[in-house]
């Protein structure tokens, strides 16, 4: 058995917001129903986290369900390919911080994103050797506390922490019965005090108070 930390990707691990916007925009100015819309960094700060069909929901609220749903999927697919050549910024510290906790516990990502979203991170900042899973709502049409709770059985983790930084990531860790830590640099807030980090280089020192 061993201890887990979990983390969530997106305004945790790396700010892609600004990359992702540029990408979907120019999807949606391909189509003639969407192409008036111009979305900014700060909706797309407010969509990340949330399912993909929550999202495509809030961004096209009037525009008809099935071709809305293409239009995601085109967004989705073409977001790799555009993060592939515009790399988003990681956190300061991110990648040392990631091998010193390594070293101590089992790390894994959980996000709402598309399937290759995640190893898209990986090798984008040289980090997957450090990781002992992944999963995501793309690849298992789970929810984010549902996949919490799938790679903690996966991996026969005793306790786990997961670093989010919005409400849903909070309700998805209770709902997983895992312990929550707030990444207060990153999009959002929770409706409850918890432990929290101000900056990435934070989290071993959260994580041995949490664990010990």
């Amino acid at each position: 058995m061993k201890n887990a930390v979990i983390f969530d990707l997106d305004g945790t691990l790396w700010d892609s917001s600004e990359e992702v916007t540029g990408s979907w925009n120019i999807i949606l100015k391909r189509h003639p129903e969407t192409s008036r819309f111009c979305i900014t960094v700060s909706d797309m700060k407010g969509f990340m986290g949330k399912q993909m069909d929550e999202i495509a929901r809030l961004m096209m609220p009037n525009v008809d369900e099935k071709l809305r749903g293409k239009i995601m999927t085109e967004c989705m697919d073409f977001e790799l390919e555009y993060l592939a050549e515009h790399k988003p910024a990681l956190y300061p510290r991110l990648c040392e911080t990631l091998a010193e906790l390594s070293e101590k516990y089992a790390l894994m990502i959980v996000s709402n994103c598309q399937d290759g979203y995640i190893q898209l991170f990986f090798q984008n900042s040289g980090t997957e050797r450090l990781f002992c899973d992944f999963e995501c709502f793309g690849k298992t049409g789970l929810s984010k506390g549902q996949n919490i709770e799938l790679v903690i059985k996966r991996k026969n983790i005793s306790k786990a922490v997961y670093l989010g930084d919005t409400q849903g990531d909070l309700d998805a860790a209770d709902s997983a019965g895992a312990e929550f830590i707030h990444a207060a640099y990153g999009f959002g807030k929770t409706n409850r005090k918890t432990a929290k980090i101000s900056a990435f280089s934070e989290l071993p020192g959260v994580c041995e108070k949490m664990f010990f």
